[in-house]
């Protein structure tokens, strides 16, 4: 876990990999929540059978569920101390690279690309979270959030 003090601490870790979460396991019970919450039935996420018979063989994670999960792998391995408040301000670029097969396990690497100050008790932040699928060369997903913290 990277602690970030403050802002010396944001501003210190610009430009720097904060690290990796632990592997967590994409299943079908969590996928079909997923499609419960969004609305999103369709067939490659949710029938197993007619996924079988489709392109990727097997039924696949949304897309929007593997960004989803961002939140869960960025405060695995950071924290900023001091903060009062942080909150999501949006995101700059997502791209979903590589299908996520059903039982995969992903984890997710936070970069802090850029940070910068918005007065002299806040910070701007951008990040990259690349999303991987252990085994897999090529990553799920790759986003740019960007996020605003408050002392």
């Amino acid at each position: 876990m990277q602690v970030l003090a403050g802002l010396e601490g944001i501003f210190a870790a610009k430009g720097s990999v904060l690290g990796s979460s632990e592997w967590v396991t994409v299943d079908q019970d969590r996928i079909d929540a997923f499609a419960g919450a969004t609305g999103d039935h369709q067939w490659i996420h949710v029938d197993a059978e007619r996924a079988a018979a489709g392109p990727f063989g097997t039924t696949i994670a949304h897309g929007y569920l593997t960004l989803s999960l961002l939140p869960m792998f960025m405060v695995a391995v950071y924290r900023v101390e001091g903060a009062r408040m942080a909150v999501n301000y949006g995101l700059d670029k997502v791209r979903f690279v590589t299908p996520v097969p059903v039982g995969s396990r992903l984890r997710g690497t936070t970069e802090l690309l850029d940070a910068q100050p918005l007065d002299g008790t806040s910070a701007q932040l951008l990040f990259r979270v690349t999303v991987e699928i252990d085994g897999v060369e090529r990553p799920a997903c790759v986003a740019e959030t960007v996020s605003r913290q408050y002392f």
